[in-house]
C-alpha cells in the first residue's frame, strides 16, 4: 500500500447486524443463548462419543469431527460479535480480521467436505456392509479427516492471501458482523478480479465436489434400500441416513443461497441473515439433530446421565 496516496488501514469497523441501539441488548441475549447451546451441544457430543465405547465407530468418529468443526466455527465468530453488541467502538485490528477470515474459510470448507465423507461412510455401511469395517478402518478414517483438514488449510491460506494482498483505501467500515471475503473485497481499491476468480473457483471446487460425492452416494444408497424386501429393513437402513440428510440439506441450502446470488450487496439484510444461519445457527442445530433423531446417541446419553446421577 502506498502511504502517499492514502492512509494504511490498521483496523476495521464492523457495523454488525443492525445499527438500531434498542436492539443491541436483545440481540446480545439471543446470540449469547445460541452460543451457549452450541457450546453445550457440541461439547457434549464430543465428550459422549469419546467416553462411550459403543459409539467408537466410523460414523460417530466423523460426527465428533463435525462437532469439533462446529464448536470452533461458532467460537471464531460469536465472542467478537457478542462484544460488539455492547461496545461503543466496534473495531477489529487488521491482523485479527485476517485471522478471523482465515478460520471463516477453513471451517466451512472442512464441514462441507466432512459431510461428503459422512455420505461416503453411509454408502459403504449400507451398500457394502460385509466390508464396512475393513473399508472404513481407523487408519482410513484418520486419513479421510486429515485430508479434509489439509484441503481446508490450503484453501483458507490462498483465499486469505488473495484478500489481504489488496489495498483497502475506500473505507475501513465493514458492513457485516465479521470479516468475510465478499464485504472485504467491496472495500478494496485494488483490482479484485483475481481474488473474485479464486473465490469462485474455491467455492465451486469444495461445494461441487462435495455435492457430487453426496449425490452419488445417496443414489447408490437409495437403490440399495429399494431392493430390501422388508419394510422394517428399509426403514432401518433409511433411518441411519436421516440425520445426515437433514444436516446436508440445511447446510448446502444456506451456503448456495449466500454465495451463488447474482451479485453481492454489502448492505443487504439477506446476506447478513444467511451468514448468521450458517455461522451460528447451523452449529447449534447439528448436535440437536443428531441427538434428537439418533437412537444410539439418545440411549448413550440416557445411560451416561443415569451413571452420573447414581454415582456416589
Amino acid at each position: 500500500m502506498e502511504e502517499g496516496n492514502h492512509s494504511v488501514v490498521t483496523e476495521f469497523i464492523l457495523l454488525g447486524l443492525t445499527d438500531r441501539s434498542e436492539l443491541q441488548v436483545p440481540l446480545f441475549v439471543l446470540f449469547l443463548l445460541i452460543y451457549v447451546i452450541t457450546l453445550v451441544g457440541n461439547g457434549g457430543m464430543i465428550l459422549l462419543i469419546t467416553i462411550d465405547p459403543r459409539l467408537h465407530t466410523p460414523m460417530y468418529y466423523f460426527l465428533r469431527s463435525l462437532s469439533v468443526c462446529d464448536l470452533c466455527y461458532s467460537s471464531v465468530i460469536a465472542p467478537n460479535m457478542l462484544k460488539n453488541f455492547l461496545a461503543e467502538r466496534k473495531s477489529i485490528s487488521y491482523e485479527a480480521c485476517a485471522v478471523q477470515m482465515y478460520f471463516s474459510v477453513l471451517l466451512p470448507d472442512v464441514e462441507c467436505l466432512l459431510l461428503a465423507v459422512m455420505a461416503y461412510d453411509r454408502y459403504v455401511a449400507i451398500c457394502n456392509p460385509l466390508h464396512y469395517m475393513v473399508t472404513m478402518s481407523s487408519q482410513r478414517c484418520d486419513q479421510l479427516v486429515a485430508g479434509v483438514w489439509a484441503v481446508g488449510l490450503v484453501d483458507a491460506f490462498i483465499l486469505t492471501c488473495c484478500t489481504f494482498r489488496l489495498s483497502f483505501c475506500h473505507s475501513n467500515i465493514i458492513r457485516h458482523y465479521f470479516c468475510e471475503m465478499p464485504p472485504l473485497l467491496a472495500l478494496s481499491c485494488s483490482d479484485t478480479r483475481i481474488s473474485d476468480i479464486v473465490q469462485l473457483a474455491s467455492m465451486c471446487y469444495t461445494v461441487i465436489l462435495s455435492v457430487v460425492i453426496i449425490l452419488l452416494s445417496y443414489v447408490y444408497i437409495f437403490t440399495t434400500i429399494l431392493r430390501i424386501r422388508s419394510a422394517e429393513g428399509r426403514y432401518k437402513a433409511f433411518s441411519t441416513c436421516a440425520c445426515h440428510l437433514i444436516t446436508v440439506g440445511v447446510f448446502y441450502f444456506t451456503i448456495l443461497f449466500m454465495y451463488f446470488q447474482p451479485t453481492y450487496s454489502p448492505s443487504a439484510d439477506t446476506d447478513k441473515v444467511s451468514s448468521v444461519f450458517y455461522t451460528l445457527v447451523i452449529p447449534m442445530l447439528n448436535p440437536l439433530i443428531y441427538s434428537l433423531r439418533n437412537r444410539e446417541v439418545k440411549d448413550s446419553l440416557r445411560k451416561t446421565m443415569n451413571k452420573l446421577l447414581t454415582s456416589p
